[in-house]
């Protein structure tokens, strides 16, 4: 039996009918909807679109004032409390949610996933730890522990913080740094052996951990095994030769008082020929200095400028040139001219986080502003400015 398409043609009125009675019944229900609600609720959503979160909040309380039932809202008021850095109204808010009978299950969780955060925010971490714990079996569970991961690190209670990234996908690197944490506390209370073995379980997290480098090889050094420092200290250029910078005046000390002097000038030296960098070049400066003098100090920086010309590098330059000549009125000429270029090295003398570009005169492992790990580079502002 063949399709008669006529058919098709017949009905094609009647869908049109159905379809527009259905688009009336909605747009009735749209228009009744918008009518139940207060202009206030209006005039908050606008000012949100045009950025103007202080007016928003204004019409939103008027709208909760109309209509106390609107749950959506206070969530909203609540995170643009806690946004604005009202965290008192923010956490009333929040509260004033769980306490509602009428509240659903899932709204009771999302309410207590708010008020977490409004804590954490306020620096109330007490509360907000507790707070987190309670949402362990819950949806938002995964969130709750970095919290208490962010909570753990700001409290530097670096154990737990170890315990809770078996829990959470974290960086191998936020590991290591945990466990030179506690290797530092260790050693503070003369703790050496302690703190060798976190140092070690830094290596296994992260075998280009550079700290856990670092501090063994103080640990050995203490220990007055030279030789072993000085390993541990070299084997930072096979982690990341970037912060050979770091070891520089560990591995100077280190060859003196192990009779080696000479031999760990010409290490640096090396590591100062293949991976230039304005922190070497002021280590090597003053390892020459001491050792040769002025003029063998001299020689180093001008050629290190010839090849990575910089103003620190023209610093050390005019002071050795400072420090080597007798003549009275040209030592003047020269500390006029250093004065100058000092002040524009001190202002580029920084280090600066990759994550939230914060300045920093001494190097930090973490970062003071974001909190971030491993985010500053050992390298000056000076170099990032110079690096095309």
């Amino acid at each position: 039996m063949e399709f008669e398409y006529w058919w098709l043609l017949g009905l094609l009125p009647l869908f049109f009918g159905f379809g527009w009675i259905a688009a009336r019944i909605d747009i009735k229900h749209l228009v009744r909807d918008s009518r139940a609600l207060p202009r206030s609720y209006f005039k908050g959503l606008n000012f949100l679109l045009n950025e103007q979160p202080d007016k928003a909040i204004e019409a939103f309380i008027e709208v909760v004032k109309v209509d106390p039932e609107t749950v959506e809202l206070h969530f909203a008021l609540g995170s643009l409390f806690r946004r604005r850095g009202e965290f008192d109204r923010a956490i009333r808010m929040h509260q004033n949610l769980l306490e509602r009978a009428d509240l659903g299950a899932e709204q009771k969780v999302m309410a207590l996933a708010e008020l977490g955060e409004d804590y954490l925010k306020a620096g109330i971490l007490d509360r907000a730890e507790e707070v987190f714990q309670k949402l362990e079996k819950t949806p938002h569970a995964i969130a709750a522990r970095r919290h208490l991961l962010d909570i753990y690190e700001q409290e530097k209670d670096w154990s737990r913080a170890i315990e809770m990234t078996r829990l959470v996908e974290s960086d191998p690197r936020e590991l290591a740094q945990y466990l030179c944490e506690q290797a530092a506390s260790e050693a503070a209370q003369s703790h050496p052996d302690a703190a060798r073995r976190h140092l070690e379980a830094a290596l296994d997290a992260n075998r280009k951990c550079v700290r856990a480098s670092l501090l063994l090889g103080d640990l050995e050094k203490d220990e007055n095994r030279l030789d072993r420092a000085i390993e541990h200290w070299k084997r930072i250029e096979s982690q990341n030769p970037a912060y050979l910078a770091l070891a520089a005046q560990r591995l100077a000390e280190a060859h003196r008082d192990a009779g080696r002097a000479e031999e760990g000038l010409r290490l640096l030296v090396g590591y100062l020929e293949r991976y230039p960098s304005l922190d070497l070049l002021d280590s090597v400066f003053q390892q020459t200095l001491e050792a040769k003098g002025a003029e063998a100090a001299y020689a180093l920086v001008r050629d290190e400028l010839r090849r990575n010309p910089t103003l620190l590098g023209l610093d050390r330059l005019l002071e050795a040139q400072i420090i080597g000549t007798g003549e009275p009125d040209r030592r003047r000429d020269l500390e006029l001219v250093r004065n100058l270029v000092h002040g524009h090295t001190r202002r580029l003398a920084r280090y600066r986080c990759e994550s939230c570009g914060f300045k920093a005169r001494q190097f930090h492992w973490r970062c003071p502003a974001c909190g971030g790990w491993e985010t500053y580079p050992p390298r000056r502002t000076e170099e990032f400015e110079l690096t095309p």
